[in-house]
């Protein structure tokens, strides 16, 4: 197979997500590193066009990237066959009426997720791409980080002997922004322009438990907005109609437990801002975005509780970091590298749209759940 260029539309590259993960940590590094390389030894080389609603933001990108193509005309760069492939990054409260019209084009995609705000339009995404013969594809990029790879290791190998229950914490103190200066654009608090920590998170938390535990079976959820007022990027005041926060408890077809806190209020005291548990019959694992350590049953200490006097053990001395002579890419280069590799050989890939849905899906069950104050029970289907 001869080396090929493929023309991609980045659509949304100068907002935060597009511009600084999906640009300058993908494509670019992709296009400089001489593009992907395929089974054959063959070479996928990227020829990227940025859109975007204001053309000074897109011409500020091209020029700092050595004068990239841009357009704020999405239709024309649509109807252009040079470019094959269409990428979205937008908000995404705007993202489905984008992908509709790509999928109209005939255009493979690469989205964000979440795929869509409801389940019946991700629904709809995937019948329609189906429908039109589209490559799709979602970003996953949490399973693609060096945290995961080493505990997807772990699992594979097993380590843990019966999986017995997943604990994961996620999140940080986001400043109001009265203050101190919000690290978060307002929208995502605001659920009218398509915030919140469920509809945000739980897509997310779907594909790395389908990709590592199993298959989940209920959820049940608590929303809360504990921050009820906080202050956009223009200084105004503003009420918060998304929740910031969401504590679920997933239970998985296989018996695993997997309970997920998710907080926009937390203070954080643990060695990454995403850390999961591990608990097996044979061992245990504490598991980051990029460290893992480790604990055996046989060093396992034997604790006895005692509430009257200090404990005098001291338990994280009992836990192996596990070394690597691997070198990771960033996840969402990775991803990107694998979609184009499965894109260019027309091999299967499982992390398209009918997984994008079935995130969406787990976040309106959270909702649902939050909503009655009860377990939900997931619906059988491959979306």
């Amino acid at each position: 197979m001869a080396d090929k260029t493929i023309g991609v539309i980045l659509n949304g590259a100068t907002g935060r997500m597009g511009y600084r993960q999906h640009l300058c940590r993908s494509i670019l590094p992709i296009i400089e590193q001489g593009g992907v390389e395929l089974s054959d030894g063959s070479r996928v080389q990227l020829d990227p066009i940025l859109v975007g609603r204001h053309e000074s933001k897109l011409k500020e990108a091209s020029e700092k990237h050595g004068g990239l193509k841009y357009t704020t005309d999405l239709d024309s760069v649509l109807a252009d066959p040079n470019y094959p492939l269409y990428a979205d990054f937008l908000v995404t409260s705007a993202r489905v009426n984008s992908l509709k019209k790509a999928i109209a084009a005939g255009k493979d995609i690469y989205t964000e997720k979440p795929l869509a705000e409801t389940y019946e339009d991700a629904c709809e995404l995937v019948r329609l791409a189906e429908a039109k013969g589209v490559k799709t594809g979602v970003v996953h990029d949490k399973l693609f980080l060096p945290g995961l790879l080493k505990l997807r290791r772990l699992i594979r190998s097993g380590f843990f002997g019966r999986i017995l229950s997943v604990h994961g914490e996620f999140g940080y103190w986001v400043f109001e922004g009265d203050w101190r200066e919000s690290q978060r654009p307002s929208w995502n608090y605001k659920k009218e322009l398509g915030g919140g920590m469920i509809s945000d998170m739980f897509p997310h938390w779907n594909y790395v438990i389908e990709g590592l535990f199993g298959k989940i079976r209920t959820v049940y959820a608590e929303a809360k907005t504990e921050i009820p007022e906080r202050v956009d990027e223009k200084g105004q005041t503003y009420k918060a109609t998304a929740e910031d926060a969401a504590y679920a408890i997933f239970e998985l077809e296989n018996g695993i437990t997997v309970q997920m806190n998710s907080s926009w209020n937390t203070r954080v005291y643990r060695n990454e801002l995403l850390e999961f548990q591990i608990d097996g019959t044979r061992g245990s694992a504490v598991v980051g975005l990029f460290g893992a350590e480790i604990q055996v049953r046989d060093v396992t200490p034997k604790a006895f509780w005692n509430p009257d006097v200090p404990d005098p053990h001291d338990y994280m001395a009992g836990w192996q970091e596990i070394g690597t002579d691997e070198t990771y890419e960033n996840g969402f280069k990775a991803q990107w590298e694998e979609y184009i590799r499965s894109l260019a050989e027309g091999t299967d890939y499982p992390y398209d749209f009918a997984s994008g849905a079935r995130g969406v899906r787990l976040a309106e069950l959270g909702y649902e759940s939050a909503a009655k104050g009860m377990k939900i029970q997931v619906p059988e289907g491959r979306y």
